[in-house]
């Protein structure tokens, strides 16, 4: 089934165009990345197919049966009303149910959550609200009562995610979900979750993402808009690499070609007298194609830099039984560590539990509660907070820098002005001269990176680096800090950064816990998950052997809510096992290609529901005897 299809669309900002005169179609179950340097369209196409933004030429087909959903990177609420009413804003029966009864509660009102009972039982709402729950509780959302004014720009970007998630999950059968940059402000596991529920749902999708594990665990197609055109790739990242250099390779082959043509032409018509035959004319013509094509530039502009950084002495920092907490909240719990020339350090833990505290007390921002912070004399940090760019007024980017220096020293001898550092950091002169409430949050991202660098620090703090960052700018990045001899300490979601970067983790595990691990993001995942299975399979031993000196437990006594929901499990699940067994048989017998789909699909849909399920029960019946 056809989704959406363009026609020669051309979208222009300013002088110059986004992109010209570009086609492309998306069928149901596409799953589509969408790629391109900052300010060169990615966020401006996604409006433009969510009805957001109109085209200045050509035309976008929508089918009638589709519903288009846009998560932003700037997610829009209703200020003056509350988490819940923001999230449950669809006015539709089973969504009014569900918010009634997750209000009654968060309310603990019994006379409200009987009746919202009710209602549930009668839309038969339970399967859903089930969703709704995994939901919220894997984007860590509490506290529905809270008024969405009152949050930070982390939760508030959970709150839309959460909201987008329900919004296609309860009545849209033909959606086309558009995302742009959903993974920033996730912490890692939350990242996690969200890549396999996106790519076990049965979703068309276009995103935006810098993040290249979440884009090859989701996507299957790779879409590249660049110099105003766009191109297509089928696969993952590293494909779309390698035929991105093909392409680049045959264009510069076919503009050497014009160019030799176009010198051999250029003679030609130097000698021509002014009066020419009509033959002589469709020359002419074909010279000022040739001429065109010979005077093409192929812009594959990357961030090179040579830093020459301050030096570094023998001693660089050292922290000793270090204490932080924020009245119950601990934070550090005698952290001890010496910091060691060129280290490189990922932070990685969940939201909350005290990545960027840790790294403002290392740099004195903020004090420690007890204990000692002894930083080298030679030490300059360089740090790139979730901040961003603190300006007192609007101006424009080459007067920013140059409140900073007026040149940048180079490792080789020699300096450069701020003018031309700026071009390295891929901003050229026209739009040196653009006021910094123009940029959009990517070149902003990147000026506050060209800023931080400016001062030559020997000690790069950077914390969540890769947010608003275009993967051009990200790769080139990494080049640059792989290269870079002083010492990095990385706080980050994004798994491919960090694995591509450091030699070891700090694990904040929550209560002051820090644990040294050595190696990088994945090497950890699969030493936790070793021990994971290894829990396991204690535990299985353990029950499989005679229950001896078993000393009582205190019983949990379930809620009202878990006690619907244990006898809701006890009549879904053999349901779905006798769905199950008859799907199989189906399956078996002489059906068509359609329908062995369709009965594939619910199959995967019901072995996943049992698996939840089957859990769920096993959890709540320890209790429920």
């Amino acid at each position: 089934m056809h989704y959406v299809s363009a026609e020669g669309i051309t979208k222009s900002f300013g002088a110059g165009d986004l992109f010209k005169n570009i086609s492309f179609h998306i069928s149901e179950g596409d799953k589509i990345a969408l790629i391109a340097r900052n300010g060169f369209g990615k966020s401006t196409l996604l409006k433009i197919l969510a009805g957001r933004e109109t085209v200045d030429d050509g035309g976008v087909w929508i089918n009638k049966d589709v519903t288009v959903a846009l998560f932003e990177q700037e997610p829009k609420f209703d200020e003056n009303k509350t988490v819940l009413e923001n999230i449950f804003h669809t006015n539709h029966p089973i969504i009014a149910a569900i918010k009634e009864y997750e209000n009654a509660i968060e309310l603990n009102d019994e006379k409200k959550l009987s009746a919202a009972l009710i209602k549930m039982d009668e839309l038969n709402a339970w399967e859903f609200e089930s969703s709704v729950k995994q939901i919220l509780g894997k984007l860590n959302i509490h506290h529905l009562q809270s008024n969405v004014s009152e949050l930070s720009g982390g939760q508030r970007k959970r709150i839309a995610l959460a909201q987008t998630l329900i919004d296609i999950g309860f009545e849209h059968k033909h959606t086309l979900l558009i995302m742009d940059e959903p993974t920033n402000h996730l912490d890692i596991e939350m990242v996690e979750w969200l890549e396999h529920y996106l790519s076990q749902q049965h979703v068309t999708l276009l995103l935006v993402t810098h993040d290249r594990y979440f884009l090859d665990a989701v996507c299957n197609e790779i879409w590249e808009i660049d110099n105003t055109k766009l191109y297509t790739y089928k696969g993952d990242y590293e494909n779309y690499l390698e035929k991105k250099a093909a392409r680049i390779e045959n264009e510069q082959a076919n503009i050497d070609k014009a160019r030799n043509l176009y010198r051999r032409e250029l003679e030609w018509m130097r000698k021509q007298p002014k009066a020419r035959t009509t033959k002589s004319k469709s020359r002419i013509d074909a010279f000022t194609e040739t001429e065109q094509k010979a005077k093409q530039k192929i812009v594959d502009a990357q961030l090179q830099l040579q830093i020459k950084m301050s030096r570094l002495g023998g001693k660089i920092a050292e922290m000793k039984k270090v204490y932080k907490s924020y009245s119950d909240k601990v934070i550090l719990k005698g952290f001890d560590y010496t910091f060691n020339k060129g280290e490189r350090i990922g932070i990685i833990g969940k939201n909350g539990v005290g990545k960027s505290t840790f790294i403002n007390i290392l740099q004195g921002i903020e004090e420690a509660d007890s204990g000692k912070i002894n930083i080298g004399d030679t030490v300059v940090f360089g740090n790139f907070s979730q901040q961003g760019l603190v300006i007192k007024e609007d101006m424009r980017v080459i007067e920013y820098v140059k409140t900073f220096a007026e040149s940048f020293p180079l490792a080789k001898g020699g300096s450069l002005s701020a003018a031309q550092f700026l071009e390295l950091f891929l901003f050229p002169p026209e739009k040196q001269y653009t006021f910094l409430s123009s940029l959009s949050g990517g070149e902003k991202k990147r000026l506050q990176l060209l800023t931080v660098l400016f001062r030559n620090p020997n000690f790069l703090i950077l914390d969540e680096p890769t947010n608003d960052l275009d993967l051009p700018t990200l790769s080139v990045l990494e080049n640059f800090l792989l290269d870079y001899p002083g010492c990095v300490l990385i706080v980050s979601h994004d798994r491919y950064f960090m694995d591509k970067l450091v030699d070891h983790l700090f694990v904040f595990e929550g209560d002051g816990d820090v644990k040294d691990f050595p190696g990088n993001y994945t090497q950890y995942r699969l030493e936790e998950k070793k021990a994971v299975d290894s829990s396991q399979m204690k535990d299985n031993r353990r029950k499989a052997e005679p229950a001896t000196n078993i000393q009582p437990t205190v019983s949990k006594k379930l809620s009202y809510k878990e006690k619907r929901e244990f006898e809701l499990l006890e009549k879904e699940i053999p349901e779905l096992e006798t769905e199950q067994k008859l799907l199989t048989e189906k399956m078996s017998g002489n059906i068509s290609f359609e329908e062995i789909t369709s009965v594939s699909e619910r199959l995967q849909q019901i072995n996943t529901l049992l698996e939840e399920k089957e859990m769920r029960w096993l959890e709540l019946s320890e209790f429920a005897s």
